[in-house]
């Protein structure tokens, strides 16, 4: 399929072509949710913990006689029964991540892609470059192009004025291409690319330029 490429100033410089096995598959949407617990896993510290039994320090005294008290039978106050004792089964410092298959998170991509461009959320611009680092100028831009949530994707590290200018935007956000995700890609009404990150993007996913 063809899709226009656009300037930041609304105007359209040409078009390009993408390749139906990225942008025009079923949508596997389990793929894409397992992914994105995938990603939200791997953010967890894991460093919750409570004090277990063990790890109180009281005496270890018992509380009265065995027999005799027409009490329960009870032994040192860690006991988690008591207050200040220990805690039963409690979080442990652990690792929340697990594994997933590299084709499974292909297949999130592609699903995600094929979902925003059945929904006109994708857009390809020639390039990321300002001339000013101005937040001011960039609105202006993004307004001519009808973006107030937009994930934008670049394959270069030569658009220095656009991260500066979109650092302090609400629901605007820049990521490399190796860093492009599924889980950010949902966080954005729309993905914006350049000429070369899609093409980058197509080779990652598929193996071939298209």
């Amino acid at each position: 399929m063809k899709l226009q490429v656009m300037k930041f100033d609304g105007k359209v410089s040409g078009d390009i072509e993408l390749d139906d096995a990225v942008f025009n598959i079923e949508p596997k949407k389990e793929s894409l949710a397992d992914v994105v617990r995938w990603q939200l896993a791997r953010r967890q510290a894991g460093t919750h913990a409570v004090k277990c039994r063990g790890d109180i320090n009281r005496t270890k005294k018992k509380l009265y006689k065995q027999k005799g008290t027409g009490g329960a039978r009870h032994g040192a106050r860690t006991a988690n029964i008591f207050v200040g004792g220990g805690v039963v089964f409690g979080p442990t410092p652990r690792r929340h991540c697990f594994k997933i298959n590299k084709k499974v998170r292909k297949l999130a991509l592609k699903t995600l892609l094929s979902i925003k461009m059945k929904e006109n959320n994708i857009v390809i611009c020639e390039d990321f470059n300002l001339k000013e680092a101005k937040a001011k100028k960039l609105l202006n831009s993004l307004d001519k192009m009808k973006l107030s949530s937009a994930l934008f994707v670049d394959s270069s590290t030569e658009c220095e004025n656009f991260k500066k200018a979109c650092s302090n935007l609400r629901n605007i956000n820049l990521l490399p291409t190796v860093g492009f995700n599924a889980y950010d890609g949902l966080r954005h009404e729309k993905i914006v690319f350049t000429r070369k990150a899609v093409i980058s993007i197509q080779e990652k996913l598929i193996g071939k330029a298209s």
